[in-house]
């Protein structure tokens, strides 16, 4: 491997909340390996989420709900020995939190394998879970929006908070989660006012997913930002391999730029 880093110091929390606070943005993708662990941390992107999207792109399933806790741990293992300087964060699969000493054992597994901070799925229902890892030194990222773990509940993979009231509930509960301590908040599959408005009220970094481009920090799936995934993409993806002169690495560090300067979302990858 001969990429140049663009990594020079260890990104924390606190990394993300500077940037938030100068208005910066920063750039997130998911990995499940060595080799992409290393190109897209030395790309420059802060963020690599191991998470249960593997579940599709990895494994073939049509949904995240069949992963595991040791199926992540696996992964996790994998993308600590890559990465190279970018915070690590890793998803707690479906029904992995369905009790706070579920929640704490499965989360302790995580952070043992090398993971930096846990993601959970769901709304003001986890504020305890989440005061309770946060009293125990693991930093917490909120979900909320889209919740790809309840898409059987939510009826499929559709846009939420689009009606007045639920938008509203989501910016209650995002505050509340807040409040009980969590370091970050990944909002998914919202419309654009309700992103920026979100974004706004949290002193808290917010990452975005379809959240339209005012969040504090963008997140893809690897696959779908290289274009690898079959089917039909979503309306937030955007191919950065397409054309690429420079190839794979080329697409990382495109992406990253394109995040850093706000060109990504651009209004056709967003929801009103």
């Amino acid at each position: 491997m001969s990429t140049q880093s663009t990594t020079t110091r260890s990104v924390t929390i606190n990394t993300l909340t500077e940037l938030k606070l100068k208005a910066e943005k920063f750039a997130c993708l998911t990995a499940y390996d060595y080799c992409n662990a290393y190109a897209i941390s030395t790309a420059g992107v802060e963020v690599i989420l191991i998470g249960d999207s593997l579940g599709m792109v990895i494994q073939g399933h049509d949904s995240s709900l069949p992963v595991t806790v040791d199926d992540v741990a696996y992964h996790v293992r994998c993308v600590r020995r890559g990465n190279q300087g970018a915070l690590l964060m890793a998803d707690l699969p479906f029904m992995s939190f369905y009790s706070e000493m579920k929640t704490l054992e499965n989360a302790a597994v995580l952070m043992r394998e090398g993971a930096q901070m846990v993601k959970l799925e769901g709304g003001a229902w986890l504020a305890e879970s989440t005061r309770l890892l946060t009293e125990r030194g693991i930093p917490v990222c909120a979900h909320m929006g889209l919740t790809p773990q309840s898409v059987n509940h939510l009826g499929g993979y559709r846009v939420q908070g689009r009606d007045p009231a639920k938008a509203q509930l989501m910016i209650d509960e995002a505050l509340i989660l807040q409040d009980a301590g969590a370091s970050v908040l990944l909002l998914e599959c919202v419309p654009v006012d309700l992103g920026r408005t979100i974004t706004e009220k949290l002193e808290i970094p917010v990452i975005g997913i379809g959240a339209g481009p005012h969040t504090d920090g963008q997140i893809m799936v690897l696959h779908d930002m290289l274009g690898l995934y079959p089917g039909k993409a979503a309306k937030f993806v955007r191919n950065f391999l397409s054309g690429n002169r420079d190839g794979v690495q080329g697409a990382f560090r495109d992406y990253v730029g394109a995040v850093k300067s706000g060109t990504f979302p651009a209004p056709e990858h967003c929801y009103t």
